[in-house]
């Protein structure tokens, strides 16, 4: 039985955190599966969209604390090569070049809340809720957590939810910017096709460098991303999408950025 499944519907790609039962608790097998799958479809020139759920009531329930609890004495160890392989699987889904839409189907607790963290588009079923969790059980974060968090909801919040263990409803994730858009329960995994279909329509390779340049500008100086910026877009204007999207543009017509 696998951890995570990886589907094609076109050319959107589908990653699904599939221990239901468990609530999708990342032990040593799904951080590794995760980081195969998200090998996989970034090197993948055919895929344009990429779509992260979890399977069952859960999105994710964060790590294993039974497998944690396990490691005993080998604690240490555990932890750090449980995170070390979700680490390589996050860095690849935060810089591949095409874009990340997370559907998050039901809680999101721990590392968890870290996948959420990493969408470009996030859309919330409305039963979902968001917490640290990590202080709870006497733990720091990972999964870029204390990275990403401050940055997109304030040091004051972040602070909030790592620390004191806030929990966080899908509503006021919305307002605090940390999900896109919440969706009724039922209707999220139609809303979520709708938006990698139209993803897969939109032109990939821009929105890729832009990825890279919305990640990158977190620790660079203006300056220094200003000439990033430049090159950016130098390049982008030579690529075949870009050539389509003018084209289209003079034309008045809609750009097949798929077809380009």
């Amino acid at each position: 039985m696998t951890a995570v499944t990886l589907t094609r519907h076109g050319a959107a790609a589908r990653i699904a955190l599939d221990r239901p039962d468990a609530g999708n608790a990342i032990d040593p097998t799904l951080a590794e599966e995760l980081a195969a799958a998200a090998d996989a479809v970034s090197s993948d020139p055919s895929v344009r969209c990429v779509t992260l759920t979890g399977s069952g009531r859960l999105f994710c329930a964060g790590g294993d604390v039974g497998a944690m609890a396990a490691a005993g004495g080998n604690a240490a160890a555990f932890l750090y090569a449980l995170a070390s392989s979700l680490h390589g699987a996050i860095v690849t889904l935060a810089t591949m070049e095409k874009p990340l839409l997370v559907a998050v189907n039901g809680p999101a607790a721990g590392a968890g809340l870290s996948l959420a963290l990493l969408g470009d588009v996030v859309l919330a079923g409305r039963s979902a809720h968001f917490t640290a969790a990590y202080t709870g059980i006497g733990l720091t974060p990972d999964g870029g957590m204390s990275w990403l968090l401050p940055r997109i909801v304030g040091l004051r919040r972040a602070q909030s939810m790592i620390l004191t263990n806030e929990r966080v409803s899908a509503e006021e994730a919305a307002r605090l910017g940390l999900v896109t858009r919440v969706v009724d329960d039922h209707e999220l995994a139609d809303e979520a096709l709708k938006v990698a279909n139209a993803l897969v329509a939109a032109p990939t390779a821009a929105i890729g460098a832009a990825r890279g340049l919305l990640l990158q500008g977190a620790t660079s100086s203006l300056a220094e991303h200003l000439d990033r910026e430049a090159d950016t877009i130098a390049a982008a204007g030579t690529h075949p999408e870009s050539r389509e999207g003018l084209s289209a543009f003079l034309a008045r017509r809609r750009p097949d950025f798929q077809g380009a």
